[in-house]
C-alpha cells in the first residue's frame, strides 16, 4: 500500500502500519507481548514481571484479548485461576519482538556513544 494512502485516518484493517500502529497503541502492549512469548503466565506473574498496576494491566489485557493476540483461560477451581498466553497470530509477533530487542540494544549503544 502507499505511504500516502496509509497515513490517511480510519485505514485500520486496510493499510499494515495503521493496523499494526492501532493493535499496539498501548503502552504496555510490546511489553505484555514479550513477557507472554516466554509461555503462558498468571496476572500476577505478568504485574510482577513488567512492574505495571493492576488496573492498567487488566485493561491491556482486555484490549490484546478483544483484538485476538492474547488468550485467557479461566480455569473452574477454587480459588478461580486464570492464564494468559498468545494467540497464534499474537505469537507470530515474536520475530518482531526480536528484531526490537535487536534494534533497541543497537540504539543503547549508540546512546552510549554519544553520551561519551
Amino acid at each position: 500500500m502507499k505511504k500516502e494512502t496509509c497515513e490517511k485516518a480510519n485505514q485500520f484493517g486496510m493499510c499494515p502500519y495503521v493496523t499494526a500502529q492501532q493493535l499496539l497503541s498501548g503502552k504496555w502492549a510490546i511489553l505484555i507481548l514479550h513477557t507472554l512469548a516466554d509461555g503462558t503466565k498468571r496476572f500476577n506473574q505478568i504485574q510482577r514481571e513488567i512492574d505495571i498496576t493492576q488496573a492498567t494491566l487488566s485493561n491491556q489485557l482486555k484490549a490484546l484479548e478483544a483484538e485476538g493476540l492474547v488468550s485467557r483461560t479461566v480455569y473452574p477451581e477454587v480459588p478461580p485461576r486464570v492464564e494468559y498466553s498468545l494467540t497464534d497470530i499474537g505469537a507470530r509477533f515474536k520475530p518482531v519482538l526480536d528484531s526490537i530487542e535487536v534494534w533497541g540494544r543497537e540504539y543503547i549503544e549508540f546512546l552510549k556513544e554519544k553520551n561519551k
